[in-house]
């Protein structure tokens, strides 16, 4: 089944040249079918990018989709235009009065700044704790992942020596996992982070489990309640281009700015990215749209809890 987007937002036209079949409002209500509630609320600074990236990867499931996009009341975006967000953005004062299947929170470039001093700290506080009984599974993602460890669990991060810049492989530590459903054993993510969760906090409480991890780029994914939260420290989302993108911006006004690791063919910047990750992406948002949304949500939607 199709997706089902705003009428006129910029990604529609971009996947139907890549051969994806998205289907705006206007023709979706003419089909009798309840279809899933998904709410991403994207705090990454060039909102089109990231629609475009999770909307690739939602696209992917052979369940209708309804995508809705959140932004904070508390924060204004300085990259993309005003006339975007008003017209296809909705405060949460509006969203949190509905249920949702499914939700993502993107990462966010704040990194550096203790939780309490990001400016729309509170009102992500008041969205993490309206999430635990609204929405039948949420992926928090990068930063997203790190606030919300911190938030519901205590988990403290701590800032990196360097930037974790590149594509990393990650093992999954429990295969049998549906999320996991046909995975290799080994699955390149990539990273994109300047501070990290860890294995011994994580560890610490047993509400937390470890699902994914490598020796290169540290834990990579920490499932809680059963899969009605999952955190994912790197990018499963980037599209091919995206760390290239970061490296030429960054180099060209800093002048340590490193090469991602293990992405280049040849580790040239001067070759194309090699795309290693692609496959286990499209498997991971599926799987988690079948397994953890789809078939755990209730028929009525009003009745998550």
């Amino acid at each position: 089944m199709p997706l089902r987007i705003p009428d006129r937002l910029p990604a529609i036209e971009i996947l139907k040249k890549e051969n994806i079949f998205v289907m705006d409002s206007t023709r979706a209500h003419q089909q009798d079918i309840r279809p899933l509630r998904i709410v991403i609320l994207n705090l990454m600074p060039i909102k089109i990018t990231t629609e475009t990236d999770l909307i690739r990867l939602l696209s992917n499931t052979p369940l209708q989709l309804e995508v809705f996009f959140m932004k904070l009341k508390s924060h204004t975006p300085k990259n993309t235009p005003i006339e975007h967000m008003m017209m296809f953005y909705k405060d949460f004062d509006i969203l949190k009065k509905m249920k949702f299947d499914g939700m993502i929170i993107t990462g966010a470039p704040v990194e550096l700044l203790d939780y309490e001093e990001v400016s729309y700290w509170e009102e992500m506080k008041e969205i993490f704790e309206w999430a635990k009984t609204n929405v039948t599974s949420t992926l928090y993602i990068c930063w997203a992942a790190q606030a919300g460890l911190y938030y519901h669990y205590g988990i403290p991060k701590y800032p990196l020596e360097k930037k974790m810049f590149g594509v990393f492989k990650q093992k999954t530590v429990d295969a049998q996992l549906p999320i996991f459903r046909g995975f290799d054993d080994l699955f390149a993510m990539p990273h994109s982070r300047h501070a990290e969760f860890r294995r011994c906090d994580i560890e610490r409480d047993p509400r937390l489990q470890i699902i994914a991890e490598s020796e290169d780029s540290g834990v990579s994914i920490v499932m809680a309640r059963n899969g009605r939260e999952f955190f994912i420290s790197g990018h499963l989302e980037y599209a091919p281009n995206t760390l290239d993108n970061e490296y030429r911006r960054d180099k060209d006004v800093r002048s340590d700015v490193e090469i991602p690791r293990n992405y280049y063919l040849d580790d040239n910047p001067d070759n194309p990215p090699l795309v290693t990750w692609r496959a286990h992406a499209n498997l991971l948002y599926n799987n988690w749209i079948n397994y953890y949304v789809y078939q755990e949500t209730p028929y009525n939607i009003d009745d998550i809890r």
